[in-house]
């Protein structure tokens, strides 16, 4: 069990803490929500690696990692998130639990403290942030954003993303794109952060046995040098309901693979607009693609062997649908022909107890699996606080046994097919 207290702590910063005394370890998730821009991206992605490198009183990564040896092993890394159409990036910080500690020690407060020094007390060089910590950095980023290529399975998903939501922000990869990496400097970095500090909402999550009072104290100490903020709202992500009149559109690309990929893309029609009903999606989406017991892994895969896989997930903050398979070349057109014939089979109700009872199973047991690891609890509130609809994970599980046959057509029936990827051999 767990309670959830929310607390704002100034103007635009809000901390959800969430006490259990489940888990060994403590966790801290600092989180600075923007919109999803191009010609931001990679800076929203690069400046947490870069304050990561090293603070004014730890500047350098050894100097960090001794401090963090010194608190037991704590651990404080970058991280960076897209939601929908939010750009997430900030920090994840996890140590040892006080409870667990030799000697009645005590961790929180001074991971805390070390989290804020890092985040508010940048190492610089003449007013900017070091040059050589961006250079290394924005290589690594670099890298990371051209290694995207290497797994063909993603790599097919986001190159249909791009030319489905050509117009739409969220067409942008939370690392943003190489162009815009190569083009910063530490002069358009630092003042990146120094705005994104100032004016970017901030979600700060805690998971834990200390109370919340105890950990307000010590994020409100860690933060006290950040600057003065208005209240800050979090950004929206723009929903398009329905695909254009000419689709579904078609892309072809060519690569040096020995396996096709086949992308869908689909928009979920009136199922986005309010109220949203979040756990129909879910059942959808799980009885349709997404598991061992759905329509395609049961047909399109084993019963027809049209694939090497098939599965399908929906972004529910921006209302798009990805069925993603691996393909021969000459299955294309079957392929494709039968992966919408299920989503029609389910818009007509095709639905048996059993799939409608293996879905639901399937969803909660992965809820309740994240729920037992102090990282997926967060996880699962962090996601619930960015979207439309808020919900308790804990009560979720009870929304997901309650969806109907009839909530789950009613969903399904507006999908409509936007856009379709073909990533083929050269000699296809």
């Amino acid at each position: 069990m767990h309670t959830v207290q929310a607390n704002i702590l100034s103007p635009g910063v809000r901390l959800t803490c969430v006490r259990t005394d489940k888990f060994k370890t403590g966790c801290l998730s600092l989180n600075l929500i923007s919109a999803l821009r191009r010609s931001e991206a990679a800076s929203t992605a690069l400046f947490p690696r870069v304050l990561r490198r090293g603070s004014k009183e730890h500047p350098g990564m050894e100097s960090i990692a001794s401090a963090l040896d010194e608190l037991y092993g704590a651990v404080i890394e970058p991280s960076v998130r897209k939601k929908g159409e939010l750009h997430c990036s900030g920090f994840y910080a996890d140590f040892p639990d006080d409870r667990f500690l030799p000697n009645g020690g005590s961790v929180l407060e001074k991971a805390v403290s070390l989290l804020g020094e890092i985040l508010l007390s940048p190492a610089t060089d003449g007013g900017s942030l070091r040059a050589d910590y961006i250079e290394g950095e924005k290589k690594n980023l670099i890298d990371d954003i051209r290694a995207g290529i290497n797994d063909k399975r993603s790599y097919a998903a986001d190159r249909l993303l791009e030319e489905m939501c050509s117009r739409e922000a969220f067409s942008v990869n939370r690392l943003g794109g190489e162009k815009e990496a190569q083009a910063i400097t530490p002069q358009s970095l630092t003042a990146h952060y120094q705005e994104q500090i100032a004016n970017s909402a901030m979600e700060i999550l805690y998971c834990g046995s200390a109370e919340p009072k105890r950990v307000e104290s010590a994020l409100l100490s860690a933060l006290q040098s950040l600057p003065a903020r208005v209240d800050t709202k979090l950004p929206e992500s723009e929903i398009i309901l329905y695909p254009p009149k000419d689709s579904p559109r078609r892309f072809t690309e060519e690569l040096d693979v020995s396996q096709c990929k086949l992308v869908v893309g689909f928009r979920l029609g009136k199922a986005m607009t309010p109220p949203l009903d979040y756990p129909a999606m879910m059942v959808f989406n799980s009885i349709y693609g997404s598991g061992a017991t759905s329509k395609l892994f049961r047909n399109v895969r084993e019963k027809l062997a049209l694939c090497y896989y098939a599965s399908s997930v929906i972004d529910k903050h921006k209302g798009v649908m990805l069925v993603s398979s691996g393909i021969e070349f000459s299955n294309f057109e079957i392929a494709l022909d039968e992966i919408l014939a299920q989503l029609e089979h389910v818009k007509n109700g095709e639905i048996s107890e059993h799939e409608m009872l293996s879905a639901k199973r399937s969803i909660t047991t992965s809820i309740k699996s994240a729920m037992d690891r102090p990282s997926g609890l967060l996880e699962l509130y962090f996601d619930s606080l960015v979207s439309p609809v808020q919900y308790r994970p804990d009560e979720l599980c009870d929304m997901i046994e309650a969806v109907t046959h009839d909530r789950v057509i009613e969903t399904a029936s507006e999908i409509g097919t936007d856009s379709i990827f073909f990533l083929t051999g050269k000699e296809g």
